[in-house]
């Protein structure tokens, strides 16, 4: 799989200076956390699953996460479980498919090894967990079932840890919880893919919920969680882990809003669809800054849960050539002393030693997301990428 592998080749080649590079489950942990992009949620009770993942993959998809935690009600787990196991068989028994990276968020550690089992020789198109809520000691116990449902399964199982709970956003309870997060996904890193942020879970803590012209960085009790979970668990030193983007609740606006106007006459219709489409735009304007504000916080690839999300984080997570130059430039050998030079563009200065972190994770993006072409911007990335 590839990153915009769903659209024609003469098509990539007119969009990008340096393609998207193939990669697969098997492929290393440090590019498959890079290449995860917008990771799509779908509950796990869905009755034709299997059709809706092959289908999402020939739309660009490249990650996606089945749930059995709160997208389902409480009573509805033992169903999703069986229909995992049956939607994973089918799409096993499919000659030639090849599925995105696909994760399974449980509840409990006792269902990792107990899903491996019972997926039996299916096992192969799985690539981890999502393990909901995690602390030191409620994550513990997920990663040592990891671990053993690893070694039975026969097959490389990664986790993504989401970091949720109230003790992370409480004030007095932040940092000790933080330094245990790290301690427990530090003594586990081979099995730690990436950390996923889940500010829905934050935002309940205090009766909030964010508007379509906010992003998660404009509710600064949020905003200060990202920012320590980055600080502590995001250095480029070494020590850290690729850290997502959160959430955004927002795809659709209400049809409802509009009903009233179009049963009243030709001119209010077409006000109404003016409206609609204005409305629309805003709720995508907020959607694209958010999406900026991540990667200038040090997050990469995002959660969703609409389709209609995927496109706008991948089209916004190619490098431009502009990056692509300074960071090259950055990381010649020659440079390996330091020292300050003009950008190509020359319209900056390029720190070698200060820019040289920024420059590693610029490449590595630009390896799995690619390097637009020069003339080449967000706007032509996203309409090349439209399903037809």
């Amino acid at each position: 799989m590839r990153h915009f592998g769903h659209i024609a080749p003469e098509v990539r080649q007119r969009l990008f200076h340096q393609e998207p590079c193939a990669f697969t489950a098997d492929s290393p942990a440090r590019l498959l956390a890079a290449a995860l992009g917008a990771t799509l949620y779908s509950p796990a009770t869905r009755p034709r699953l299997a059709d809706d993942i092959v289908k999402q993959a020939g739309n660009g998809v490249v990650s996606m996460v089945l749930c059995l935690e709160d997208s389902i009600d409480d009573a509805d787990v033992g169903a999703g479980e069986e229909n995992l196991v049956r939607q994973f068989a089918d799409l096993a028994a499919r000659p030639g498919v090849e599925p995105p990276l696909l994760f399974i968020r449980v509840r409990t550690p006792e269902q990792i090894p107990d899903l491996v089992r019972r997926l039996g020789p299916a096992v192969r198109l799985l690539s981890g967990f999502v393990l909901p809520k995690f602390t030191e000691e409620r994550g513990i116990p997920f990663l040592e079932a990891l671990g053993a449902a690893e070694r039975a399964g026969g097959r490389r199982l990664f986790a993504m840890p989401v970091l949720e709970s109230p003790e992370l956003l409480y004030r007095e309870s932040r940092v000790e919880t933080l330094e245990g997060i790290f301690r427990a996904v530090d003594k586990y890193r081979d099995r730690v893919l990436a950390l996923r942020l889940g500010v829905t879970d934050f935002c309940s803590s205090y009766g909030l919920r964010r508007a379509p012209d906010m992003t998660a960085y404009d509710v600064q009790i949020v905003a200060s969680v990202i920012a320590d979970v980055v600080n502590m668990l995001g250095r480029a030193d070494g020590t850290g882990f690729t850290v997502t983007g959160p959430v955004w609740e927002y795809f659709r606006v209400p049809e409802r809003m509009f009903k009233p106007q179009l049963r009243q006459s030709p001119f209010l219709e077409v006000q109404a669809a003016e409206l609609r489409e204005k409305l629309i735009e805003h709720a995508m304007d907020g959607l694209l800054r958010e999406i900026s504000l991540d990667q200038a916080n040090g997050l990469l690839g995002k959660t969703c849960i609409h389709p209609s999300h995927v496109l706008p984080v991948h089209a916004l997570s190619v490098v431009s050539h502009e990056e692509f130059s300074d960071a090259q430039d950055i990381l010649r050998p020659e440079r390996g002393g330091g020292g300050v030079l003009r950008s190509a563009y020359t319209n900056k200065m390029n720190e070698v030693k200060p820019h040289r972190a920024w420059a590693e994770r610029t490449l590595l993006r630009a390896e799995v997301f690619g390097v637009a072409n020069e003339d080449v911007g967000f706007v032509e990335l996203l309409a090349a990428g439209i399903p037809g």
